[in-house]
């Protein structure tokens, strides 16, 4: 099992394959507008990786400003992308701590499964790295905008169980003003072997023996709704 970094650098094809069966019942554009309507609207990205977001909310929006640290997620991303919704992306390698798009852009900024690593991998300056984070959100949006993120609540779960070394974060979040909510973004597989190597490959090998007891081709997930109005 690759580390996350290692997935982000080098394995975007396998990653893809993983996330394009995840949300199968399609609850997050539903979850997603009844936060704030994405229909004609200017949208920024932060860690866009291979597009999983981008790709729905670019057939709605105006324009999505997605971005990414790792060029090679963003290249399988953009390969991903149709015409129709390549015309209304830009792509951009950035941190999300700086991103290179003007002040006041969008209506909308949302991470995806992202954002919580600033935190993770901030140790001692977690908070000072999810401020960084934060402030240049507030830079891009309007007034009357949105920040959306989208966490993970617990994969292999049908109820709610957040990773504990997560618990920080979310409390940080709370304190900030962040509301929230979650919704099961299960997987669908082909097969019970292919839902227990892609299983191994990004959660590890303890999801991979639960995929196999349990015979599961759907996988369960709880993802956390985490959102806050300007």
């Amino acid at each position: 099992m690759p580390t996350e970094k290692e997935v982000y650098d080098s394995h975007a094809d396998r990653y893809e394959l993983l996330v394009f069966r995840e949300d199968y019942q399609k609850n997050l554009p539903k979850f997603i507008s009844e936060i704030r309507d994405f229909h004609d609207i200017d949208i920024v990205e932060l860690g866009a990786g291979t597009g999983r977001l981008t790709r729905f909310l670019a057939r709605d929006a105006r324009h999505v400003y997605a971005s990414d640290l790792s060029q090679h997620m963003l290249s399988q991303g953009k390969r991903m992308l149709s015409a129709d919704e390549a015309q209304r992306c830009v792509l951009s390698v950035a941190d999300m701590r700086c991103v290179p798009f003007p002040d006041k852009c969008a209506d909308m900024v949302i991470a995806g499964w992202s954002f919580c690593y600033l935190a993770v991998w901030g140790e001692d300056r977690w908070q000072e790295e999810l401020e960084a984070g934060l402030a240049e959100a507030r830079r891009v949006l309007r007034p009357g905008g949105v920040i959306i993120l989208l966490e993970n609540f617990g994969t292999g779960f049908k109820e709610p169980a957040p990773p504990p070394h997560l618990n920080g974060y979310f409390d940080y979040l709370k304190s900030k003003g962040f509301q929230s909510n979650w919704l099961r973004t299960d997987y669908q597989f082909e097969s019970m072997q292919e839902a227990a190597e892609l299983s191994d490959f990004f959660f590890g090998g303890e999801l991979a023996e639960k995929v196999k007891t349990n015979q599961w081709t759907i996988l369960p997930e709880c993802t956390g709704i985490l959102w806050l109005k300007l």
